[in-house]
């Protein structure tokens, strides 16, 4: 019976390839067309044809989607797909068998021959338990199955090495064979072993807010990415792509998570660091004199809700005094606004500024006045309007905001330092001097977003943060007020806070600022599929200091080398220590190293002591690469390599704090496979 079950399977499987060899002939075929008839048609507009430019952004068009079909049939010419399905329509009474791969494959409009990962039938792969069960289709129906099979297949490199049934997709068998690879090898097979609780993460419904905690190795950045490709797949009319945007505390952590999302549909995403995402919407209220510093001392209170609050009131007592609620009477015409019909626009529109409410009062006021001017004859209705028209001409726009968002802040400081006793005068210099960190940044937008915005901002509908805890409540508060018709996906871990004073140690504030609809969750990601036991183990002794135990690893069972701990001596001893277990890693087949600094100074000392032993990478210079990396600790959060390295840890100083611990545990917890620690 096995054996008659593999001829099938194989059978099948060369089947499928072959269907996709012909996809790939015929789209080679068709993309050498599209591109010597799009070339045609810009030789002809270069000789002055203009009239073809319609004709030639169609042939573009066509000549990408032929590329796009190409690159995806080839991709799945190597691995066709990685599960199937067999189950009952309970419904249609129908039996049904799917095959599930990375990219849709289909015969026709209509025939699938692989269902794509991000399709909502997929998720019973994921998720479903054998026997009766459902699944949300497209339209938002709920629809009842019975799940006979769900089997799941071992495919390298275009060859069938094996399947095996399972009552959960992606077993520990399968998940350890994958993670025991290569980093870049585990990149490639990611999606066939997405976890139950990972999926429900990526098809949350997207017109929600999603808080994730998530350990050290839990997926949280491969789950945001699979997220965005799940949702513009599956909500194409909805959402495009250029209305997405990753923002994250480092340019090095944004390229690294933005390289992999063409391999997953994903193009033309916007990445803005934090800075520069508030530096963007401030637009022409960033002078070219002004310049970003990073966070000093006053971000622990500069970072906090009650600071937001502060600015806030401070915000709306300048509102209530542009715009009193009052009656406005006229000796001919009596009363034309009330102060109870002003209070009522006041409260319909609470998100318009000051100036964009004094406008929309002007344009009432005007209104009322085409009412209560006698319009029996129609020349003195003419003469008396334009009278009055140039006697209220703005009117209440004569209260308009004119200062400058930085001169309100200023002045807001000031008011604020009084009121709370805290010490201001550390912000106040930086901001005389044109001097701005994210919090500063963070509140000029608000600053900006109540007094003269004109319109609402709707270039962002989804927005995904990636190690959301190295920033405080405060800035999140602001994009969550500016952007109201945008969506977040955050993603983050506590217990890697390494801006320990101005970060997040707990997710209580973010939660009552993020989580105000019935749809928006918090979830928590507690297994840890990067490391191995070893590794594991040894980060939980850190993680227990470094969160109170308030969460805990559960490692997925993958044994490697235990943690290497050597006393080194001094550096040049320890330069050729490194560079011995930087030879060694490569023999094992792992060519991700990093080589980690607790002093950013440091760097230089390692890339001249080490590099005259072996070739090394200055990541503070280069950005990500794949190779040897000398990188300070603060740098790696969010990356991975096959092995680490940890230059001059001090590791005994985890014990003399929170905040020791959390940078010990990130700087331990980057790694898949091999922990080298020199003292």
């Amino acid at each position: 019976m096995e054996n008659q079950e593999w001829s099938i399977e194989k059978e099948h499987f060369d089947k499928c390839r072959a269907f996709i060899a012909k996809n790939i002939e015929e789209y080679e075929r068709e993309a050498r067309e599209r591109h010597e008839e799009v070339q045609e048609l810009y030789k002809a507009m270069q000789e002055g044809d203009s009239e073809l430019y319609n004709q030639l952004m169609t042939s573009t068009s066509l000549e990408e989607h032929a590329n796009n079909q190409l690159r995806k049939n080839r991709v799945a010419f190597e691995k066709p797909y990685f599960g199937r399905i067999d189950y009952k329509d309970l419904g249609l009474e129908k039996d049904e068998k799917v095959y599930i791969g990375k990219n849709g494959i289909f015969r026709n409009k209509t025939e699938v021959v692989v269902a794509d990962w991000r399709a909502p039938i997929a998720t019973v792969y994921y998720e479903n338990e054998m026997g009766e069960g459902s699944y949300e289709t497209p339209d938002g129906k709920m629809q009842n199955i019975n799940l006979e099979l769900k089997r799941t297949y071992n495919v390298e490199k275009g060859i069938l090495h094996g399947f095996y049934d399972s009552d959960v997709a992606s077993n520990d068998e399968l998940l350890v064979q994958y993670l025991s690879k290569n980093k870049d090898a585990v990149l490639g097979d990611i999606i066939a072993t997405i976890q139950k609780e990972q999926n429900e993460i990526i098809r949350a419904n997207p017109f929600s807010n999603t808080i994730v905690q998530g350990v050290a190795g839990s997926g949280k950045t491969t789950v945001a990415m699979h997220r965005i490709s799940y949702i513009l797949y599956n909500y194409k009319e909805r959402f495009e792509s250029n209305e997405f945007c990753i923002i994250g505390s480092n340019d090095m952590l944004l390229n690294y998570i933005t390289s992999g999302l063409p391999e997953l549909d994903v193009f033309n995403m916007k990445q803005k660091r934090m800075d520069d995402m508030f530096i963007h919407l401030l637009a022409k209220d960033f002078k070219a004199k002004y310049r970003k510093i990073t966070v000093g001392s006053d971000g622990e209170w500069k970072s906090r809700m009650q600071f937001m609050k502060g600015l806030e009131r401070y915000l709306e007592r300048i509102r209530e005094n542009c715009i009193p609620c009052e009656d406005l009477t006229d000796k001919e015409l009596g009363r034309i606004m009330s102060a109870s019909g002003m209070k009522e626009i006041l409260d319909s529109f609470p998100e318009y500024s000051i100036n964009r409410m004094l406008a929309l009062m002007d344009e009432r006021l005007k209104n009322r006045l085409k009412f209560l001017i006698d319009d029996s004859d129609k020349d003195e209705y003419k003469k008396k309007f334009k009278e009055k028209s140039t006697q209220y001409k703005k009117y209440y726009q004569e209260r308009k905001i004119t200062k400058s968002p930085v001169n309100i802040y200023l002045e807001f400081l000031q008011d604020y330092g009084k009121r709370t006793r805290i010490e201001i005068k550390d912000t106040v210099s930086h901001i005389l001097e044109n001097k701005f960190d994210v919090y500063d940044l963070a509140a000029l937008v608000l600053i900006k977003y109540r007094t003269t915005q004109k319109k609402e901002n709707e270039e962002f509908g989804q927005i995904f943060m990636d190690e959301a805890q190295d920033f405080g409540v405060a800035p999140y508060y602001v994009l969550r007020t500016v952007l109201p018709k945008c969506f977040f996906t955050i993603m983050g871990d506590v217990s890697q806070n390494i801006n320990y004073e101005s970060g997040m140690n707990d997710w209580e504030d973010l939660k009552k600022c993020m989580l105000t609809n019935e749809k928006d969750s918090f979830r928590l990601l507690s297994k840890s599929y990067r490391n191995t036991i070893e590794i594991s183990e040894y980060a939980g002794e850190i993680l227990e200091l470094a969160s109170a135990g308030a969460y805990k690893i559960e490692p997925v069972i993958r044994h490697g080398m235990e943690v290497d701990i050597v006393d080194a001596g001094d550096d040049e001893e320890r330069a050729k220590k490194t560079a011995e277990i930087i030879e060694e890693v490569k023999k094992r087949g792992f060519f991700s190293v990093a080589i980690v600094v607790f002093d950013e100074k440091e760097s230089t000392v390692v890339k001249e002591k080490v590099g005259a032993y072996t070739e090394v990478i200055d990541g503070n210079e280069t950005g990500f690469q794949t190779g040897t990396m000398i990188l300070p600790v603060q740098l790696t959060k969010g990356l991975e390599f096959d092995a680490v390295i940890l230059w001059k840890p001090e590791m005994e100083k985890a014990k003399s704090g929170s905040k020791e611990a959390k940078l010990r545990y990130v700087a331990v917890t980057r790694a898949l496979h091999e922990l080298h620690i020199l003292n």
